[in-house]
């Protein structure tokens, strides 16, 4: 055992002391941070007040007649409108009404030379809004100006418009507004997650939440750490270190120490990253402050970490580790099939879409927890750590099914790694080609 630790020992402080861990380690959480910051750096300087020209072309020019002030009611709408909630919003609009009874081309014309100018020069519009008499009854209006790539700018534009050409037509048909206007508000649903018979007191967005990302750690540790796993044995294998390291050590025991080792290094890492991530959750606002930015109350949503029990801390630990135990071994002994990185790539897509089909089930996973195809799923090896870890955030597994769903884990996790090392015995000392199936069966009966 003495030997392992001294292999565990010589993969993590190799790994740690690289180049690629520091600034893998350093450079994660300072993309972390931009996430954080980025969006609402964004919204607080790019979602200023919009100067709009109102070319209103409607019925009556602006003033009276049938449909007359759908103009005047639009400018009002669009004044009204603010960035985010709370008394220091900001307008999110400013509106200057032109009338152009059937002229709505030639004065549009007029003011197209003003719109569109970069900060730097005179003042002018950011856009030109035009309402035509076919604006009431079909909706149809046009929008000229520099921001019109911008999706959000132009939903924003057509949600305040909306509830205007609605209500406009409503009158026209004699309809009490006030009534109709209340019996089509909408419905604010509010999510609360039940389990065990009990209210959790967690939302459903929490709750999806953390069931993706127990996947996605998951998912994202395989595909780093597990292709270190395998790349490390092939460049052993062409610097010919194994060689010396199999006179002192079984080749199972060369393989357990880099497993463990690389994992333990994976959960550091991790471990780091988890950390900062839960201190940027819980310090948003002042992170953002040190750079400066202040974004209106409601402008743009935070973001915040799903609180975790300790069980399902427990049984997504324990998950982990026998998942990534079970996959580095399998990544192993694709290393020791391989002489070089460029064979690996083709020989590892086995074990991969593994991986992937494990990650993805996560979604049908999330609509049905207590499917039969999710309890199936609890019983395949290569699948229960990324199935039991989700199916236990939504709705706590019966004890038995647990139990039996860890066993069915633990027996594949060591069947995999027998397999592995039998591979894996021969196959760091084979040189020269690529394995083929048959050379590997015939590893797996004579190692």
């Amino acid at each position: 055992m003495r030997k392992v630790w001294a292999i565990v020992r010589r993969e993590v402080v190799e790994r740690v002391r690289t180049k690629a861990f520091i600034i893998g380690t350093l450079l994660f959480p300072v993309l972390m941070g931009v996430l954080v910051v980025l969006p609402a750096f964004l919204m607080s300087r790019s979602t200023g007040t919009k100067t709009i020209a109102l070319v209103d072309a409607a019925p009556g020019g602006g003033g009276g007649g049938v449909g007359g002030d759908l103009g005047a009611r639009i400018e009002e709408a669009l004044q009204g409108a603010r960035i985010g909630r709370g008394p220091e919003a900001k307008p999110r609009y400013s509106v200057q009404r032109f009338a152009a009874a059937g002229r709505a081309d030639e004065v549009r014309d007029s003011l197209v030379p003003s719109t569109g100018l970069s900060r730097k020069q005179a003042t002018g519009w950011d856009g030109i809004l035009v309402i035509t008499d076919s604006t009431l009854p079909t909706g149809k209006a046009s929008y000229y100006g520099a921001n019109v790539a911008s999706l959000s700018d132009m939903e924003d534009l057509e949600r305040a418009m909306r509830p205007v050409v609605i209500a406009k037509r409503l009158q026209g048909l004699g309809v009490d507004l006030e009534t109709v206007m209340k019996s089509v508000q909408g419905i604010d649903l509010a999510t609360t997650k039940v389990s065990n018979g009990k209210l959790t007191g967690e939302s459903g967005a929490s709750t999806f939440a953390l069931a993706y990302a127990m996947g996605f750690i998951l998912y994202f540790a395989l595909l780093l750490f597990g292709t270190q796993v395998m790349t490390s044995i092939i460049e052993e294998k062409t610097s010919r270190i194994v060689e010396v390291l199999a006179s002192s050590l079984t080749p199972f025991q060369m393989m357990l120490g880099k497993v463990v080792g690389v994992g333990l290094v994976a959960l550091l890492q991790l471990g780091i990253w988890a950390s900062i991530a839960a201190y940027l959750a819980s310090h948003q606002a002042q992170v953002m402050r040190m750079f400066g930015v202040t974004v209106a109350a409601g402008a743009a949503p935070g973001f915040s970490l799903p609180s975790m029990p300790v069980d399902l801390l427990i049984v997504f630990f324990v998950f982990f580790a026998l998942g990534f135990l079970l996959y580095a071994a399998a990544y192993a002994a694709v290393g020791a099939m391989c002489s070089t990185v460029q064979d690996s790539q083709q020989m590892q897509m086995p074990v991969m879409l593994f991986v992937l089909t494990g990650f993805f089930s996560t979604f049908m996973l999330m609509r049905d927890p207590n499917s039969t195809a999710a309890q199936v799923l609890s019983y395949i090896p290569m699948f229960t750590p990324f199935a039991v870890p989700l199916r236990y955030s939504i709705s706590p597994i019966p004890v038995l099914e647990l139990a039996g769903s860890l066993g069915v884990t633990v027996l594949g996790m060591l069947g995999i790694v027998w397999v592995a090392s039998r591979i894996y015995r021969v196959g760091i000392l084979s040189y020269g080609k690529k394995a083929t199936l048959r050379d590997m069966l015939r590893w797996i009966r004579t190692a």
